[in-house]
């Protein structure tokens, strides 16, 4: 019965298969789409990166602790369909900077744009509400509670009329709902009723991608999404990525997995010392020469030459 229900369920898709009888425990994995990644966008279903005006804009951007500068005038833009690597060593200002774009932290300076339009985040909550969602390496799950409690977490639906003034939960509604944005993204990760502590770190990692791409409409950001996982799940995580990236919602991806970085990014930012200190096509890019921008050694290397002239 589980085989022909995960049969029906990946032919099917997972309402069809329920309405055709089946057990909803079964467990569903995202369908592989490295080989169509190889190929080119179109055969992978992807959307390209526009080369019209960027979704995000990071303008000057600067924040400070006191006398320290976690970051100096960094700008890049990101576009829709666009995966963009954001390197650097620790204490770069990676994270810093991913908090700022997500409402957490206010810069010092600078600003953010929004569709060419000037936006202030007073609280990740005004982020969020602009269809900007992160995904954290610690995930930000409650593991006591199902898959579909946790992609409501923060936006529960109460139940209509005087229940719901005595904030009485619409459980059906929200798992319905959860479902419904499972189904729509592409990512399954089983039955919605699982409790999230039961689950392995792949599959926690596609709730909380799943949870991000259901609500982030606009803009995903990712800080060291495989940090904590291994080779498997890591690969796992990549083919979530790209299908957040079939759907033309832009990702920021920060991560020290260099090889998963230049496979999965159309551009690489390099942060080092709190400033951007490279930009370019993932393609030119080889992976020696993004460990030489995030330690340094290139400054170092022009400094050399400048000795020597």
């Amino acid at each position: 019965m589980r085989l022909s229900f995960w049969l029906k369920t990946a032919f099917l898709g997972p309402g069809r298969a329920a309405q055709s009888g089946g057990n909803e425990d079964c467990w569903l994995l995202v369908a592989p789409v490295s080989n169509a990644r190889e190929q080119g966008p179109e055969a992978a279903g992807e959307v390209r990166p526009s080369s019209a005006e960027p979704l995000l804009q990071v303008v000057n951007v600067s924040k400070s602790y006191g006398h320290i500068r976690a970051l100096t005038d960094v700008s890049f833009d990101v576009r829709a369909g666009e995966v963009v690597g954001l390197v650097g060593d620790n204490g770069a200002g990676k994270s810093t900077l991913v908090n700022i774009i997500a409402g957490a932290i206010r810069p010092s300076s600078g600003m953010l744009r929004i569709d060419g339009r000037e936006v202030h985040f007073n609280s990740a909550l005004d982020a969020r509400m602009t269809g900007i969602e992160a995904v954290y390496q610690d995930l930000a799950l409650a593991l006591d509670l199902d898959i579909w409690a946790n992609i409501f977490l923060g936006r529960e639906i109460l139940r209509p009329g005087l229940l719901g003034r005595l904030g009485v939960l619409n459980k059906p509604a929200m798992r319905e709902r959860a479902a419904q944005g499972l189904r729509r993204t592409g990512i399954r990760v089983g039955s919605i009723r699982t409790p999230c502590r039961s689950l392995s770190g792949g599959q926690r990692q596609a709730v909380a991608v799943a949870r991000g791409l259901i609500w982030g409409s606009r803009l995903l950001l990712m800080d060291e999404p495989t940090a904590a996982l291994g080779v498997e799940q890591q690969a796992k995580v990549g083919e979530l990525i790209a299908a957040v990236r079939a759907h033309g919602i832009p990702v920021i991806l920060v991560s020290h997995n260099m090889p998963q970085v230049h496979a999965i990014c159309d551009r690489i930012v390099v942060l080092f010392r709190g400033r951007k200190v490279a930009d370019r096509d993932a393609r030119s890019m080889r992976i020696e020469d993004t460990i030489a921008a995030i330690t340094g050694a290139h400054l170092r290397r022009e400094d050399a030459a400048g000795v020597v002239a």
